[in-house]
């Protein structure tokens, strides 16, 4: 099964970091600023997790290395990951992200679901606010054509965030 591509509605501006009207006191462009800066390190080494993934896809799209298998894309994610310490190291710096978006989580984060995720596009890091969710994408790889792509993103590209109601 396939993972949904990114929401079209989502992230359309420069900054793709736009928020939903629900909860306007959670700044999710602060989220993205803090993992960009204070922990670029992460942001640096889930790309080259990615990369290192993407060095054995067998096809290319527009001359990038793709796949069209999504399983195999997250299996292999996600052990790159996991092999790096990141999945432990995201849920550590969740309550960061979340703080410098404005809010506090009720319970400490774990490295699992619902608070850290790996798609076929990348981890995913998500904290529910009250009746927000403040929601944090590594996208790594790109979706074109129902293929995962990887196109070398900077950290910039790579990192959103956004609010949902």
């Amino acid at each position: 099964m396939s993972d949904p591509p990114s929401d079209p509605s989502v992230g359309t501006s420069s900054n793709p970091s736009v928020g939903t009207s629900s909860d306007l006191s959670i700044d999710a462009d602060a989220a993205r600023d803090r993992l960009c800066d204070t922990h670029s390190e992460r942001v640096a080494a889930t790309l080259d997790c990615a990369a290192a993934v993407a060095a054995g896809f067998e096809t290319t799209v527009g001359g990038d290395p793709a796949t069209r298998e999504s399983r195999a894309v997250r299996s292999a994610l996600r052990a790159a990951l996991d092999r790096a310490g990141l999945l432990e190291a995201f849920a550590a710096l969740l309550p960061d992200l979340v703080d410098a978006a404005g809010g506090t989580m009720a319970a400490p984060p774990v490295a699992g679901p619902p608070y850290v995720t790996v798609t076929s596009t990348g981890p995913v890091l998500r904290a529910t606010l009250g009746g927000t969710r403040l929601v944090v994408r590594i996208e790594a790889f790109a979706v074109v054509d129902g293929a995962f792509v990887w196109r070398d993103p900077s950290p910039s590209v790579a990192v959103r965030a956004v609010v949902r109601g």
